[in-house]
């Protein structure tokens, strides 16, 4: 009889999951470090969902490819939804020199950027709209800019934090990982829509995520 995601057994957690978790909690916890450099404040009470890639490959100048393994968690009457697994697929942009990876965040803005997250795949600039996000405190400019699309796109390199556009790539449901950590019988719109319970191994993540992406009175 399969066990309800609140009742597994620790041992079926693969342990690659839990870094990938705890990998992106630290992404967050240092982009919002500088806060002057990182998210707008608009942006992040904004946030309908929010994807982590953290250390995306991406492949030699011109003809590499790119390919990152992540985590997403989505905004519930409750909190922030139990995470899920995603996976982010596209070919070379031009500034993507060497094999060096590079932290990405991904923020659905809107309604529909929820619903898109909740379809199996999304190519972001063709089924979500996409843009760069914006940096600092300029709460004007990101308030334009995420009123005109569903998707804010982020990287961090060698430090360096600023808007990034991923038109063209492909943002998919890890299945197998969601399934490996949930059970064959969970629905990956279940979880991002709050019904599922987060699991030890995902409660550091989701509560960094909870941490920065409020709502303050500034914004009521």
């Amino acid at each position: 009889m399969a066990m309800s995601a609140g009742m597994m057994p620790a041992h079926a957690q693969d342990a690659k999951l839990g870094d990938r978790l705890e990998n992106a909690a630290v992404v967050l916890q240092e982009v919002m470090a500088t806060p002057d450099k990182g998210i707008p404040q608009s942006i992040l009470a904004g946030a309908a969902c929010v994807v982590v890639i953290p250390k995306y490959k991406k492949g030699a100048f011109i003809v590499g490819a790119q390919y990152g393994q992540g985590v997403a968690t989505c905004r519930t009457h409750e909190g922030w939804s139990a995470p899920v697994f995603v996976q982010l697929e596209g070919g070379s942009f031009g500034w993507q020199i060497g094999g060096q990876s590079t932290d990405l965040v991904l923020i659905a803005m809107n309604h529909d950027g929820l619903e898109s997250m909740l379809h199996s795949k999304v190519k972001l600039g063709a089924d979500a709209s996409v843009a760069a996000g914006p940096v600092g405190r300029d709460a004007a400019a990101a308030t334009d800019v995420a009123m005109h699309a569903e998707f804010l796109t982020y990287s961090r390199t060698r430090g360096v934090f600023a808007g990034l556009s991923l038109d063209g790539t492909v943002l998919s449901q890890n299945a197998d990982d969601t399934r490996s950590e949930y059970g064959a019988n969970v629905p990956y719109g279940d979880v991002l829509h709050g019904r599922v319970p987060a699991p030890a191994n995902g409660r550091h993540f989701v509560h960094t995520v909870a941490k920065y992406f409020v709502i303050s009175s500034v914004n009521h």
